[in-house]
């Protein structure tokens, strides 16, 4: 697993979805290796539909 730096989870209610570089989002067909950053904007939680900015960063969620 990535480290907590580059894994983002959505924040919409009752889902907490993780994007995780490592895995990808095998539905969107965004391969392995591609960091949040580099998504496009219109890249939608693969669970929920929620808007990318909707995301925040795992790390920042550990120390706020």
């Amino acid at each position: 697993m990535a480290d907590a730096r580059d894994i983002w989870r959505c924040q919409m209610v009752n889902c907490g979805y993780m994007y995780d570089p490592d895995r990808g989002d095998k539905r969107r067909k965004i391969p392995s290796g591609t960091k949040f950053e580099d998504l496009s904007d219109d890249w939608r939680c693969p669970v929920c539909g929620a808007a990318k900015k909707l995301f925040r960063c795992l790390a920042d969620e550990t120390n706020p």
